[in-house]
């Protein structure tokens, strides 16, 4: 082969291989954090390997979750607050894992960019770990790809994949029955759904993202990146208590879309709206958009992030159980044999 000092270089065509390096030796100290009994390997490999036995189970059937942060990637980029969307990431999928009945064991992200900035990119990252810290899960593995052409120059993208198990026979949902109660989880506001809508009402407030938050303290970007809480520990605490018959995450769709995916045909729910105060950006955003209550709660969590359906009889304990692993959970409501979606009360 000639020698040539003209030819092109990856780097002139706009990808970076020595930050993409720099990147993953910058993120191993996070990655390490996420450790746990099953993890065979750390990050650099061609694949992540995990051990089930020596994580504990002894027949594990898997199971699998995939989601991305959405718009709300939007507000992020304008303001340049990165710290916690990673969280945002893994919360959206393995907070979906766990309505299976399954722990999740193993996370891998996929970060895409225009341009690679080692600096946001290890900030999002080590949200990242953060979010499996918190749930328990290790961060084995990723893809970052740095796509001039693709991508505007600071435009970037995230998507996870998360794997779970659980032991054979164990799965939710599971003998969901009329009478049994919903448990509801408190949401830390819009969390990662909805946000096409949340910018467009922050559009015709006519408020910007350095703002003060008209509903909080700080800026409306800021108070409108506040991360999507992490259930996982909480759901797995319950389950182990007895009693829950299936869980419900709840994102695009809101309460009203997202219960029923946990009921058997024909059964329905009736939810007391004055069971709990939503956090004040529903309000905000209800007045300011004009948004009638039915919109708001086939869109929004409205302050409830997570439904657990329980037998009447396990309630308290499976209250008691919650309330050890941090939460405040509140009665919601019940199943009904009627197959609709029945609110009561009022929700601003």
């Amino acid at each position: 082969m000639s020698d040539t000092t003209n030819g092109l270089t990856y780097a002139q065509a706009g990808v970076d291989i020595d930050a993409g390096n720099a990147l993953v030796e910058r993120i191993k100290p996070a990655a390490k954090r996420t450790n746990r009994a099953g993890v065979m390997a750390g990050l650099g490999g061609f694949g992540g390997l995990f051990d089930l036995k020596a994580a504990g189970f002894n027949d594990p059937i898997l199971v699998s979750a995939t989601d991305g942060v959405g718009t709300k990637l939007r507000i992020a980029i304008d303001t340049g607050e990165y710290s916690g969307i990673g969280i945002d990431l893994v919360a959206m999928c393995v907070n979906d894992l766990v309505c299976q009945g399954a722990e999740p064991l193993m996370f891998l992200d996929y970060f895409a960019t225009g341009r690679l900035d080692v600096e946001a990119a290890t900030t999002i990252i080590e949200g990242i770990a953060e979010g499996c810290v918190q749930s328990g899960c290790a961060l084995i593995g990723g893809e970052t790809a740095e796509m001039p052409g693709m991508y505007a120059e600071d435009d970037f993208d995230l998507a996870g994949f998360a794997v779970g198990a659980m032991e054979r026979g164990t799965h939710l949902p599971a003998d969901v029955s009329v009478g049994d109660v919903l448990i509801g989880l408190h949401s830390s506001g819009v969390h990662s759904n909805g946000y096409s809508l949340v910018r467009k009402i922050v559009e015709v407030s006519g408020l910007e993202w350095a703002s003060n938050s008209p509903f909080s303290d700080g800026t409306l970007g800021a108070a409108l990146l506040a991360p999507t809480r992490l259930y996982v520990k909480q759901c797995l605490s319950a389950i182990r208590a007895g009693g829950v018959h299936g869980l419900a995450h709840i994102t695009g769709g809101g309460l009203t879309e997202n219960i029923p995916r946990a009921l058997v045909e024909g059964q329905g729910i009736e939810i007391d709206l004055d069971a709990w105060t939503p956090p004040a950006v529903f309000g905000w955003m209800a007045e300011v958009g004009k948004i009638e209550e039915r919109e708001m709660l086939k869109t929004f969590n409205c302050g409830i992030g997570m439904v657990l359906i329980v037998a009447a009889d396990h309630v308290d304990g499976v209250m008691s159980a919650l309330s050890d692993a941090g939460e405040t959970p509140v009665k919601l409501g019940h199943v009904t044999d009627d197959g609709s979606v029945t609110y009561t009360g009022s929700l601003l």
